[in-house]
């Protein structure tokens, strides 16, 4: 058991000293190459849905290999025209919502400027 005596500034100035040398090395007196022996905890397991989406055996592209190409879909005319219709009937909507909104806050009185000080 330690006094207060036994832990005097004089003594405890040549454990400082080590502290602050050992911290320059960017190892702090070897407690980071503790854990690469294995000795250190292992983290938390990854949740269910991240295990359940990776996929095993993955094959990977090596860097500066493109990927291959894909088959591209063009949309046939109807397919088009029905989207330019479906794009335009969005477009008029938030329209018409957004002049709806500008008119009802128009209505609404604004509230009185706070009072310089």
């Amino acid at each position: 058991m330690f006094s207060p005596r036994t832990l005097s500034p004089l003594r405890l100035a040549p454990l400082a000293l080590a502290l602050a040398a050992g911290g320059c090395s960017g190892d702090v007196g070897g407690l980071r190459s503790l854990g690469i022996g294995g000795t250190a905890p292992k983290g938390p397991d990854a949740p269910a849905f991240v295990t359940g989406t990776r996929r095993e055996n993955a094959d990977f592209l090596p860097v500066g290999v493109s990927a291959p190409p894909r088959p591209v879909r063009a949309k046939s005319s109807e397919g088009q025209k029905a989207l330019e219709a479906e794009l335009e009937g969005a477009r008029s909507r938030n329209l018409a919502r957004g002049r709806a909104a500008e008119s009802a806050g128009k209505s609404v009185n604004p509230a009185a400027a706070p009072a310089a000080q």
